[in-house]
């Protein structure tokens, strides 16, 4: 049944992204509905804030007020997310929910999570491509869901965080 779920977007109250995902996967477990509504992700990306001259990594959201649902529409599945607290709807014309193409969850790196790298944090490791390239650093962060390393580079004399693609570094 797996094979016939699409990935759809839900809308939300802003800031309650992470409530609407906690209270479908309730619903989901008290409804069993397992076999339709297979993943929620809520997408968010690490960055860099800097306040009172303190560097500090927090998780933003990359869709403020958006959730992504895999699930095989049916009248039951689309009433228990429709009716989820929190919920203002799905993503689409009227009251037809869109699923994603499969270039749009290509473009969101959705399901292209499984990918592994024999790199680890606090290695070291060579750049080899780009404007860096040859550029040696020590592996501060890996972002699984992008597919991004984060890599402290010497430049100009202080270390400097640089995100780049897995292929593009090579562990020494």
């Amino acid at each position: 049944m797996e094979e016939l779920a699409q990935w759809y977007v839900v809308h939300t109250y802003s800031g309650y992204e992470n409530k609407v995902k906690a209270n479908l996967e309730k619903a989901v477990e008290n409804n069993s509905l397992q076999d339709l509504i297979y993943e929620i992700i809520v997408p968010v990306e690490e960055a860099v804030e800097v306040k009172g001259g303190k560097r500090k990594i927090v998780q933003r959201k990359i869709y403020p007020g958006y959730v992504m649902v895999k699930m095989v529409m049916t009248d039951n599945s689309w009433y228990i997310v429709r009716n989820t607290r929190g919920v203002t709807g799905f993503v689409g014309p009227g009251s037809r929910p869109i699923p994603l193409t499969q270039s749009e969850i290509d473009a969101m790196g959705m399901e292209n999570r499984a990918v592994y790298i024999d790199i680890g944090v606090g290695e070291e490791v060579r750049v080899l491509s780009g404007p860096l390239e040859n550029f040696t650093g020590k592996v501060e962060h890996i972002d699984t869901l992008r597919q991004k390393i984060r890599v402290m580079v010497e430049m100009f004399g202080r270390e400097t965080p640089v995100e780049l693609e897995y292929d593009q570094v090579i562990r020494i």
